[in-house]
């Protein structure tokens, strides 16, 4: 019986192994196939980037990208300078309207107000001209020293021009919400 547990436990034993081998096997070649799948993972993600490895390496992106800073430079630059001439034509206006009906002001209001409206229309017509004859250096200069100097009163000017805006563009007021 002892020859027989002993043959039995051989069995076993070169059974165990044999299984051990196989799943070895099948393990080794489980971790081949993700080897050579990675490889060629790597290779396939490495031919698809080339183009732009090519083009970061030989500078091509960054002249791309400043040719594309360049021009949304150009563009902000042609929208200030349009924003500009409007802001002076418009604020060349309102002196104008100003100047139109100080003597509508004269007659309801009597000739003192009016004559301040001719100041006002006067003070804005300047103004528009002023605006008109600078650059956009000069007044990106003088905007920056105003609120340098007048943080407050710059505060309160953009909060009134939002406010403003909000009416114009649709907003709706606290009475209204």
């Amino acid at each position: 019986m002892a020859d027989e547990t002993n043959a039995l436990v051989a069995d076993a034993a070169e059974a165990v192994n044999e299984t051990a081998e196989g799943v070895k096997a099948k393990f080794s070649k489980a971790i081949d196939d993700a080897r050579a799948g990675a490889l060629a993972l790597g290779k396939d993600l490495q031919e698809k980037a080339a183009p732009y490895t090519e083009k970061l390496s030989s500078g091509e992106l960054l002249a791309e990208a400043k040719a594309i800073g360049e021009q949304a430079k150009e563009r902000a630059l042609n929208l200030a300078a349009d924003g500009k001439v409007k802001a002076s034509d418009a604020i060349t206006s309102l002196g104008k309207v100003v100047a139109d009906n100080a003597g509508l002001v004269d007659d309801k209001l009597g000739e003192k107000y009016g004559d301040y409206a001719r100041s006002a229309a006067r003070a804005l017509q300047e103004t528009g001209a002023k605006l008109e004859s600078k650059n956009l250096e000069e007044l990106g200069k003088e905007a920056t020293e105003f609120v340098k100097k007048n943080p407050v009163i710059a505060a309160g000017a953009l909060i009134a021009v939002g406010f403003a805006l909000t009416k114009l563009l649709g907003g709706k007021s606290d009475e209204e919400a």
